[in-house]
């Protein structure tokens, strides 16, 4: 951790534990009245939506981390966006609330889309935040780690408006991508490029 970036960092992961926590208080007791298995049950759209939403916060803080191991010192634009970026994490818990009071109400339409758009804004601010560092020379865009940052960096806001659009049909299919896309970021980005050079190997393989 550099010093220059260690306040930034030390911050930022505060941030982004208050946000996972927060998720847990929408978690609410069984109905009274009803048996307490039942009761449990009834509230599984809650703890879909915590399930969710703590996966995306701990997929952010993965890739804020890996963004920062290649960033070697500070500016007064890397902090303006960076903390821009922690309000839309802060934002999360309100619309996974929502999100699971509509689908508990069976209609979850406009609160999936509000979900899906809470997540298309931060996707644009994480390539804000990683353009902001490259046009700084804060870090190296020539290095093999910054390069593979911009490559998985880049689909992150078009899957994004992708699930927001799909969520006008299909709710159920919208999170299911939300889920893959969740996978896609967690994996490192020399992990993916080794998948797509097996991927594109194994076709080659196919085709003699």
């Amino acid at each position: 951790m550099s010093s220059e970036t260690s306040r930034i960092e030390a911050f930022s992961d505060g941030v982004f534990s208050i946000a996972a926590t927060l998720l847990v208080l929408d978690l609410k007791p069984p109905t009274p009245g009803l048996p307490f298995w039942q009761g449990i049950l009834n509230q599984w759209p809650g703890y879909a939506g915590f399930l969710l939403s703590f996966l995306y916060i701990g997929m952010m803080w993965i890739n804020h981390h890996r963004l920062f191991t290649h960033i070697r010192r500070t500016s007064d634009a890397l902090l303006v966006v960076n903390l821009i970026l922690l309000l839309g994490v802060v934002w999360i818990p309100y619309p996974t609330s929502l999100l699971a009071q509509a689908i508990k109400a069976g209609q979850p339409r406009y609160a999936a889309i509000l979900y899906c758009a809470s997540y298309l804004v931060i996707a644009l601010l994480y390539n804000l935040l990683l353009y902001t560092c490259i046009y700084s020379g804060l870090m190296d865009r020539q290095h093999l780690g910054v390069a593979e940052l911009m490559r998985q960096y880049l689909p992150g806001p078009v899957i994004c408006l992708l699930c927001l659009v799909i969520a006008w049909w299909s709710v159920p299919l919208s999170l299911i991508i939300n889920g893959a896309m969740v996978v896609y970021f967690v994996m490192s980005p020399s992990s993916l490029s080794v998948c797509k050079e097996n991927a594109h190997e194994a076709h080659s393989t196919l085709r003699m």
